[in-house]
């Protein structure tokens, strides 16, 4: 028997290379090449036909659009994410941690289906039936008519799904299925982006919708090949602490929905349960006022969610100072000290300075950076910021403040917890007064040390 032929294939972008060398010639990745086998076979033009549908040439104002039906899951946060519910013929990535909830939450919006008395399938990569079904009944979930298939053959899901065609299929997980047309392994660059290719021909040409269970790197990124990504309709994110009992899951990419959407758990014994008031997660509470502490109206998707902002600035006792964030972009924390200290004339050269996000969530947006700085002059100075306040807004290089996108859906949802003063951008002030909330308007970095030395003294 001839030698199998062994090619070099980049896990970042899936190009091939004959030789392995440290830096793959598609991306530019370094340390990305793993060796593989060279396929033979089942490379044919049509082998991925369909992927995409295929019609005659039209001009697209004369295409009329319809409208996508949703299937809610009956989890409402899940849903949330997902847009609305999932979609016919749709597509969807979750990844997250080892033993974070992906199997749990997708028994759990599998069982609610079938109890709806819709067709769903649980395809099994990883587990036993056996280890499934005791599962489900640790969760004590309704399992009738929860098919489930424990499997990890490609051929053999795919004339699974044909003959049983249900609403919702769930393979857990991708990294598990191998085809037969390929000789790599399980797990390998060329057997992930085959069958996630192949099922995904599955989910357009029938209409089942299709959910994806991937791993992730010790870096929290999704394994395998990023065409993985580009070729499903939504990818999600299982976010948060292990050790804690909340998970959040947030949308990076959704064909139907909002991108950056975010849903709160809790697990419980019961599994994961959706939260209601998510804001109360990230709001810490205080026997008393404390120094460093400044609450921030965020926004994840089309949700505002109130956070908290400590920070803490130490005298430095190295010639380094330290400068650690958690949930923060630490570049953006060195920009605002020097903002700080230009516009200001607030020194920290010599001083440590952390900043945290409590309860694990992350902050992307910029409109975090007026909470920031003023959590950290708070904990500079000693002094607690006024009780009920609430800041968001974004810091220039030449320290002015720039507005945030929905701004009166941030003030409002302040006002309903009972925050009673806000700073804000001055582009972002209402035309309107809201009731129970003071707002200050500012323009500049130095007008929001001014108001807060105001709020102070009254």
């Amino acid at each position: 028997m001839a030698k199998a032929k062994s090619i070099f294939t980049c896990t970042e972008c899936g190009a091939a290379n004959p030789k392995w060398q440290g830096q793959c010639a598609g991306c530019g990745q370094w340390n990305t090449l793993v060796e593989t086998i060279a396929e033979t076979g089942g490379a044919g033009a049509n082998r991925y036909a369909g992927l995409a549908g295929s019609g005659q040439l039209q001009d697209l104002s004369v295409i009329s659009p319809r409208e996508e039906s949703r299937q809610p899951t009956g989890i409402e946060e899940f849903d949330r994410v997902l847009g609305g519910g999932l979609v016919s013929g749709g597509v969807v990535l979750i990844g997250g941690d080892p033993g974070i909830g992906k199997s749990t939450l997708l028994l759990q919006a599998l069982s609610r289906l079938a109890e709806a008395g819709h067709a769903v399938l649980y395809v099994s990569g990883e587990e036993s039936s056996e280890q499934v079904a005791l599962r489900a009944r640790r969760l004590q979930l309704a399992t009738r008519g929860l098919r489930m298939l424990p499997e990890i053959g490609l051929e053999k899901i795919l004339a699974t799904l044909k003959t049983e065609k249900p609403l919702v299929a769930v393979i857990d997980s991708i990294q598990t299925l191998y085809s037969e047309a390929l000789q790599s392994a399980p797990g390998s660059v060329a057997q992930v982006r085959e069958c996630a290719a192949q099922l995904t021909r599955l989910a357009k040409q029938s209409g089942i919708c299709v959910i994806l269970v991937g791993h992730v790197t010790k870096e929290g990124a999704l394994a395998g090949p990023r065409v993985l990504e580009h070729i499903v309709d939504t990818v999600l994110y299982f976010e948060g602490d292990t050790h804690s009992s909340f998970r959040l899951i947030r949308a990076f990419k959704n064909r139907f929905g909002a991108v950056n959407e975010l849903g709160v758990f809790a697990m419980t014994e019961k599994g994961l349960r959706g939260v209601s008031n998510p804001s109360a997660l990230f709001l810490s509470q205080h026997a008393q006022e404390v120094s460093g502490s400044c609450v921030l109206v965020t926004q994840e998707g089309t949700r505002p969610l109130l956070v908290e902002i400590q920070a803490l600035v130490d005298t430095a006792h190295s010639p380094s100072p330290r400068r650690l964030t958690v949930g923060l972009d630490a570049q953006r924390l060195a920009m605002l000290l020097a903002v700080l200290h230009r516009h200001a004339g607030i020194v920290c050269f010599d001083q440590d300075v952390f900043v945290n996000a409590v309860g694990g969530v992350r902050i992307q947006e910029p409109a975090a950076d007026l909470a920031v700085l003023l959590a950290i002059v708070s904990s500079l100075n000693n002094r607690p910021l006024p009780a009920k306040l609430v800041a968001f807004g974004e810091v220039g290089l030449a320290g002015e403040i720039r507005p945030a996108p929905r701004g009166l859906e941030r003030l409002k949802e302040a006002a309903k917890l009972g925050f009673t003063h806000a700073l804000i951008p001055k582009a972002n002030a209402p035309k309107q007064a809201i009731k129970g909330i003071e707002v200050i308007a500012l323009a500049r970095v130095e007008q929001a040390l001014d108001a807060l030395r105001s709020l102070r003294d009254t």
